[in-house]
């Protein structure tokens, strides 16, 4: 049976229920956890075979990837959040077996990049930390367009597949460009399948119009599951993992310069 990390923390909380007796109660007090405190063998027990299971994991191989996958820096594009939102937007459109044609999520949950070389499991964990799960929504075109506004101005574009943004001019008289991926221009009116997070979709970061999504569907899948799958995917195809191509966000060096003071506007 493979163990989670979460099991290690479901084992404590066993242990503090079920161990023994609950003392009375007594004043509480604050105790520094230094090397001197021994260890409870009892909890010990429990942990060792968690641990070694939990690091035996950690350490499986899952694809090379010889360049790396970076999130980008002052004005870079985010090929590391582009792989995810491509993945997360596939994964999406198989699970409901419909084209799904936007995916977004945040670069702030992107937690390190991806060094080039032997990828392991661990190195997935540390990128994505989180338990975020994988959800698919309903918007109409004009509420695409409304999101993909909403992280450019917030943070120069969050991560996305599905279109392409062209901001041109200067930061006081700047127009903006949005388009699917193919150039087809986006009807307002039509109504398109959406992947996002459980975490975005709830209001996280900043984006506001995303909680207008309708027909919420949760897959149950977390995204760091889900990446996972891919590049286990991708190595037994006896391929590499490689970073999409740029050009998602075009965005004059001014305006760049304006996000980051907070000071650009749409």
């Amino acid at each position: 049976m493979k163990l989670k990390p979460s099991d290690l923390l479901l084992a404590f909380a066993l242990l503090s229920v079920h161990g023994a007796a609950q003392p009375p109660n007594t004043k509480a007090e604050v105790i520094p956890i230094t090397s001197t405190i021994p260890e409870a063998e009892d909890i010990q027990k429990v942990i060792a075979p968690l641990a070694a299971e939990i690091k035996a994991t950690f350490d499986l191989p899952l694809v090379q990837a010889p360049q790396g996958l970076f999130r980008g820096r002052r004005g870079e594009e985010n090929l590391l959040g582009y792989w995810v939102s491509d993945v997360m937007r596939q994964t999406a459109q198989g699970v409901i077996g419909t084209p799904v044609r936007f995916a977004i999520t945040n670069a702030g949950g992107l937690r390190s990049n991806l060094r080039p070389g032997q990828l392991k499991v661990a190195d997935i964990f540390e990128m994505m930390p989180f338990e975020n799960e994988l959800v698919v929504v309903e918007l109409t075109g004009a509420e695409v367009i409304q999101v993909l506004k909403e992280g450019l101005v917030r943070r120069g574009g969050e991560p996305c597949s599905g279109v392409k943004a062209v901001v041109e001019g200067t930061p006081e008289a700047a127009t903006l460009t949005i388009t699917w991926d193919d150039g087809s221009p986006i009807d307002p009116a039509a109504t398109v399948k959406v992947a996002t997070s459980d975490y975005l979709y709830g209001g996280g970061d900043s984006i506001p119009t995303l909680k207008k999504g309708r027909k919420p569907f949760t897959t149950g899948i977390t995204l760091r599951q889900m990446l996972l799958d891919q590049c286990s995917s991708i190595a037994k195809a006896k391929a590499d993992l490689v970073p999409p191509k740029p050009g998602r966000y075009t965005i004059p060096v001014p305006v760049q310069a304006a996000i980051r003071d907070k000071t650009f506007k749409l």
